[in-house]
C-alpha cells in the first residue's frame, strides 16, 4: 500500500495520479504530437502524460516550461530552482520540493541551503542573494501582492539584473501554478521498498 507524503525532502517520491494517464499506446496523433515536446527531454512522466488529455494546453505548457527552466541567459539554472522550491513550499507541494531541490543541490553540488531550508524552514540561514531571491519567490507564491519594493531592492542589492528578476518572477509564477495542478491531479506517495 502507497503512503501519502507529508514532509519536504530532496527524496523525489511517486507521483500518483488521480486521473488515468494517457497510455502512448492508444494516444491520438494530437496527443502524440503534443508529447513530442516533453520538459528537459527525458522520459515523459505521468504527470506530463495525464496532461496529454488536454492537447491544446499540453503543446503551450511544455515549450513554456523549457523557456522558462531551461533557456540560456538571466538567472542561473540552479536559482531558477531555488524560486521554483520557494513556490512549492509555500504551496506545500512535497512531489515539486523535492524534484526542485534535488535539482539544485545537483546544480549547485551541494546540499547545504536545501538541507537548511528543510530543517529550518523558510526562514533558515542561507547566504544574501539566496536568501534575496528565496523571500521574493516566497511573498510573490503567497500573493503577489506580498513582493513589494523592499523585496525588489533586496533582489538589487544581492545583484541581480532585470533580467534575472523576470527568470525569477517566471520561475516561482510557474510553479505555482503547476503545483495546484499537481494537487488536484494526484498525490506524492511512497511505495514501500517490498512492493516496488
Amino acid at each position: 500500500m502507497s503512503k501519502v507524503i507529508t514532509k519536504f525532502t530532496r527524496n523525489v517520491p511517486h507521483w500518483q495520479p488521480r486521473v488515468t494517464p494517457v497510455n502512448l499506446s492508444e494516444a491520438t496523433d494530437a496527443q502524440l504530437d503534443a508529447l513530442q515536446v516533453t520538459p528537459s527531454n527525458t522520459k515523459v512522466s505521468e504527470y506530463v502524460l495525464t496532461l496529454a488529455h488536454d492537447v491544446e494546453s499540453l503543446k503551450v505548457r511544455s515549450p513554456l516550461f523549457n523557456a522558462i527552466m531551461y533557456d540560456r541567459g538571466g538567472m542561473s539554472r540552479a536559482e531558477r530552482e531555488l524560486g521554483a522550491l520557494g513556490a512549492s513550499m509555500v504551496n506545500h507541494c512535497i512531489y515539486c520540493a523535492a524534484v526542485h531541490a534535488a535539482r539544485h543541490a545537483q546544480l549547485e553540488k551541494s546540499t547545504e541551503a536545501t538541507d537548511r531550508l528543510f530543517r529550518d524552514g523558510a526562514k533558515a540561514d542561507l547566504g544574501p542573494r539566496d536568501r534575496a531571491i528565496f523571500d521574493f519567490a516566497v511573498a510573490l507564491s503567497e500573493a503577489p501582492s506580498n513582493a513589494g519594493p523592499e523585496h525588489m531592492d533586496a533582489l538589487k542589492a544581492a545583484g541581480l539584473d532585470e533580467t534575472e528578476m523576470l527568470d525569477l518572477t517566471l520561475s516561482a509564477a510557474l510553479f505555482g501554478w503547476a503545483n495546484r495542478l499537481m494537487h488536484v491531479l494526484g498525490d506524492p506517495v511512497r511505495v514501500p521498498e517490498d512492493a516496488a
